[in-house]
């Protein structure tokens, strides 16, 4: 048993349910029971019956999520890493849409510790090689 977020338990012994879990908190979405499912909500259903619906995070929310799962991986601060490895890090916040959030390229580069400029080469440095 664990609580959503308005603190309603959501059932987590069912398989289905531990077994999404771990894609659920690596997209930082909140599961539910299905009782509380909005319409923006995905209900995941298990051989014909309603399990758990799941509330997909806001995408400038998922952006911090990923940021600080990148940090958690790198095992230090995005701002602490060498000029290749946040090349590196840009590199894959593209390929994830991270520059398609509004302030993405703001966001990104706050987390890293250098100007809006230096993403922006990192950007471009990729097109052109």
């Amino acid at each position: 048993m664990t609580e959503s977020a308005d603190n309603v338990p959501v059932t987590v012994d069912h398989p289905f349910v531990s077994a999404v879990k771990p894609l659920v908190d690596a997209m930082g979405a909140e599961l539910l029971g299905p009782e509380q499912a909005q319409p923006d909500d995905v209900v995941l259903a298990w051989e014909g019956q309603d399990v758990i619906a799941v509330r997909l995070p806001q995408l400038s929310d998922s952006l911090d999520h990923i940021l600080a799962a990148m940090e958690r991986r790198h095992g230090m601060p995005l701002s602490d890493l060498d000029r290749k490895a946040k090349q590196s890090v840009v590199r894959t916040l593209e390929a994830r849409g991270a520059f398609s959030v509004r302030h993405g390229v703001e966001t990104v580069a706050g987390a890293l510790g250098v100007s809006r400029f230096t993403v922006y080469n990192y950007l471009n440095r990729e097109k052109d090689d």
